[in-house]
């Protein structure tokens, strides 16, 4: 599925929580859909996470 497809269905997500849930409900769903993005990125080989981390493990 293409990128502008995904982004899509994540908008419907979160305009139907949105329109249901309220303010609060719409931010938590926001939150976990960032954290699953960089997640996905990061198991994908797209999102280098140990330049983030292997740096302060190295000054020891």
């Amino acid at each position: 599925m293409s990128a502008s497809k995904w982004g899509l269905v994540v908008g419907l997500v979160l305009g139907i929580v949105a329109a249901f849930g309220g303010f609060v409900p719409f931010v938590i769903t926001a939150f976990f859909g960032a954290v699953g993005l960089v997640v996905g990125l990061a198991l994908e080989g797209r999102l280098d996470l140990r330049g983030l981390f292997g740096r302060a493990s190295d000054r020891r």
